[in-house]
């Protein structure tokens, strides 16, 4: 499927989604139109009861995403009330993916940066090639980033590496990236495919109720204390207990055999 005139690509294979931003004559830029895209996108992947992991990764060998589309600059973010309809087109992107309810893993080769590095933030895993470039440019561009952005910076890479990311702008690499925990695992640029790969496989087998009610366990204690919706996080475990994907984890592991997970 194609979404935002072929600039977003969708493709499901055995269970794992795979959403590609296809802008590589600009890197990957995400313009407005792209962030409407990936929204349908994600809409279109959340009806598949079949899939069980969603991976997204950049066309081409230059970028994941590269930030913002820049051109676009002077008509939607010319002035402050521009930029605020800007920021509301682009946060409902970043909230629906924030809110997908099954396994993100972003996967990062080239640039992923300003804006890019943001959209690769709301993934739940993030794998990158060596040759991988992190940055957020904001300050050489006279923009800030959102509450929210800088909320979700701080709590993967923690304050002291926020400030230092946010203040000079400045690019790292993907083994720095990857000391500070801004990515989760870097590998050589010809293996990220396989890895990749097989990361959401061995997601993908197991128990998906068991997974979603860790995601949002996870998701709800990083919230402030008084945002939290621990009723719900209590649901999710018990739907854990109540069901025959439980009863199948417990028959596999005495048997000695891979379980056989329904989601139910």
């Amino acid at each position: 499927m194609t979404f935002a005139d072929g600039k977003i690509l969708l493709d499901i294979d055995g269970g794992i989604a795979l959403v590609t931003f296809n802008n590589p004559e600009k890197r990957n830029a995400m313009s407005l139109a792209m962030w409407d895209g990936l929204v349908a996108a994600l809409d279109a992947v959340e009806r598949d009861a079949a899939v069980r992991v969603l991976v997204l990764t950049g066309a081409g060998a230059k970028a994941f995403v590269s930030g913002a589309d820049i051109s676009q600059f002077d008509a939607a973010r010319a002035d402050a009330a521009a930029q605020r309809d800007y920021d509301r087109r682009t946060a409902a992107g970043r909230a629906r993916l924030a809110a997908f309810p099954r396994p993100v893993i972003a996967r990062i080769r080239g640039y992923c940066l300003g804006g890019g590095l943001a959209l690769a933030l709301q993934a739940d895993l993030r794998i990158a090639a060596e040759e991988s470039e992190f940055g957020i440019p904001a300050a050489r561009l006279g923009v800030a980033y959102s509450a929210e952005m800088v909320r979700q910076l701080v709590s993967v890479v923690g304050p002291a590496h926020a400030r230092m990311l946010l203040y000079t702008g400045s690019r790292i690499e993907a083994r720095e990236a990857e000391r500070i925990g801004l990515v989760n695992q870097v590998v050589a640029d010809a293996d990220l495919s396989d890895t990749v790969r097989d990361l959401a496989r061995t997601i993908a087998d197991n128990a998906p109720l068991s997974i979603a009610a860790s995601k949002r366990t996870i998701n709800e204690v990083l919230k402030d204390p008084a945002d939290r919706d621990m009723d719900a996080v209590r649901r999710a475990g018990a739907s854990c207990f109540d069901s025959a994907d439980y009863k199948e984890g417990r028959s596999a592991f005495l048997e000695k055999r891979r379980a056989a997970f329904t989601g139910r």
